[in-house]
């Protein structure tokens, strides 16, 4: 999927966990098929998941993100409505694996289908449920950080023209820049309130009808209201979308904010995963379908 990317086989894992976690030894490992961008993932018995970085960087520095998003995680899970994965432990590099890697409780579930759950009614409230659950959250003074989707979205004009760029003969490109010339200057009025932050299909879980569980949950932090809206771009139709939006109260300008959100990551799935990620890269494809509706 990368071109620097890391390798880790089913028995390095079983030696990493067994050092990690003595009981656990003996435990079943297997790889899981995903389209996480970031990570390989391997479950760990019945009840565990580790996780273990694609990309080498400065293990200092990704160490200290792991202890972030495990404290994101923690506290993502105690104010969630549904299950969410909580922290179990950190492996450090070793001539195993060379990079700090991840292992968290399991959650059970099926991930949520952009097509099957597009017109489930019973689905839109569950996630307008959990947004409302997520804003509820005291941000005790915190502030978007300035990184990342989640603050101003004229910062993200370099990356979406890259991605405009690269995308023709893959996107209605003209259409598609006509829209962002016009959501890139929506005014940010609203104060932060605590976001999961890429609440993308693969990380809600479903039972084929309703919401059961919430992963990646480590980058639990303040953003604009309007950033976790992307979700209802991602997975519903109009009419369910619009369930959502009544059930939040959103405004005209958080809305269309959250479609601009929507846009911004969606449109750097299709040309960037055609080829080793299918999955992301036809979400991509149906999320901005969505956007361009009339």
């Amino acid at each position: 999927m990368h071109e620097d990317q890391l390798e880790v086989g089913a028995d390095d894992v079983v030696r990493l966990v067994t050092d990690l976690l003595p009981d656990r030894a003996g435990s079943e490992v297997r790889a899981l098929e995903t389209s996480a961008t970031t990570s390989h993932v391997f479950r760990v018995g019945s009840d565990l998941l580790a996780r273990f970085p694609l990309r080498k960087t400065d293990a200092k520095q990704a160490r200290a993100a792991l202890e972030a998003e495990h404290r994101a995680m923690d506290e993502f899970a105690r104010h969630c409505p549904v299950p969410a994965p909580r922290p179990v432990a950190i492996g450090s590099p070793s001539r195993h694996f060379p990079m700090p890697w991840s292992v968290q409780t399991w959650v059970p579930g099926g991930i949520a289908n952009p097509h099957e759950l597009a017109a489930s009614s019973g689905f839109a409230s569950d996630l307008a449920d959990l947004l409302m659950a997520l804003r509820s959250v005291d941000t005790r003074g915190r502030t978007f950080t300035g990184q990342g989707r989640g603050g101003s979205l004229s910062d993200h004009d370099d990356w979406v023209g890259l991605c405009l760029a690269r995308s023709h003969g893959l996107l209605p490109v003209r259409e598609l820049a006509t829209r962002w010339a016009r959501w890139r200057t929506l005014e940010r009025v609203q104060q932060d309130v605590m976001s999961h932050g890429d609440l993308i299909p693969a990380n809600l879980l479903t039972d084929g009808t309703r919401l059961t569980g919430v992963l990646d949950t480590g980058g639990f932090s303040p953003a604009d209201p309007a950033l976790d809206l992307v979700a209802a771009w991602h997975l519903l139709d109009g009419p369910r979308r619009a369930l959502v939006r009544e059930a939040l109260g959103c405004s005209e300008l958080e809305w269309e904010r959250g479609s601009a959100w929507a846009f911004a990551q969606a449109i750097g799935l299709v040309w960037y995963y055609q080829d080793t990620n299918p999955p992301m890269a036809e979400l991509g494809r149906s999320t901005l379908a969505r956007l361009l509706e009339p």
